[in-house]
């Protein structure tokens, strides 16, 4: 039987090819994401060892119902890459609390709700993988108009700390990612981040270039396979050098 792995934010970017990535290395993919179209096209890409659940990680409903339902088709989960999240550009000043509070409710508590949904199938059967992801913003890097990124991000780096100390003794193991500047979306974006002139960026980081989803996908693969298995509780830094090279 092949290993299971739930994958959120699936349907593009870091997520999709992380679902590519476990798919080529046997798994079978839970690929969930609000983007139902996105979701649905990566599943059929990978194929019959891949299925598409509609997931809003902001609701604890949603998440409950797809967890219990996948368990109910394969048993525990083996692994989960927590990916969902969102970045959009927001000046202090029109910071209002809905906006502060839409950020942490994706790309931190989204995460706590699906390990506490996964959590109870997963200590029964004494083993998992646990990969959430931060980034550069939240370990080492200030972004001015996404402080409620930082904030985010920052508490992932927490989240998966305690939930590694936590849940070691049941076998399962917890760390995180935390990619500096990379080919996706969000990085695309000119209302929220640095805009289609991303590659621009390649001239202060130390390796020459922006990063592209899969290589940060092949190190959430190897922090979730047994290659990993003495690893809990950390955050690896996936930046091309950006941090080390600028202080």
């Amino acid at each position: 039987m092949s290993p299971t792995v739930l994958i959120t934010g699936a349907g593009i970017g870091i997520g999709r090819a992380a679902a590519h990535a476990f798919g080529k290395a046997g798994y079978h993919v839970i690929v969930t994401d609000v983007l139902e179209k996105a979701g649905l096209s990566v599943a059929a890409e990978i194929g019959k060892q891949a299925e598409f659940h509609k997931l809003d990680v902001r609701s604890t409903e949603n998440v409950n119902a797809v967890i219990a339902a996948v368990e109910k088709k394969h048993g525990a989960l083996d692994c989960i890459v927590a990916n969902a999240g969102i970045a959009h550009k927001v000046p202090l000043a029109q910071m209002t609390d809905e906006k502060w509070d839409h950020t942490l409710d994706i790309d931190l508590k989204g995460i706590f709700r699906i390990v506490r949904a996964a959590a109870p199938a997963m200590k029964a059967a004494k083993k998992g993988s646990i990969v959430a992801v931060s980034s550069i913003m939240g370990v080492a890097y200030g972004w001015d108009e996404h402080v409620h990124y930082s904030a985010a991000k920052s508490g992932v780096v927490g989240l998966v700390r305690g939930l590694a100390v936590e849940l070691a003794r049941d076998g399962i193991r917890v760390n995180g990612i935390a990619p500096g500047y990379i080919r996706t979306a969000q990085l695309l974006s000119k209302e929220h981040s640095v805009g289609p002139d991303a590659d621009k960026c390649g001239a202060y980081i130390p390796m020459g270039r922006i990063g592209e989803p899969e290589e940060i996908a092949a190190v959430i693969q190897f922090l979730a396979s047994n290659a990993a298995r003495y690893m809990t509780g950390q955050v690896v830094v996936v930046d091309g050098g950006l941090l080390v090279g600028r202080y």
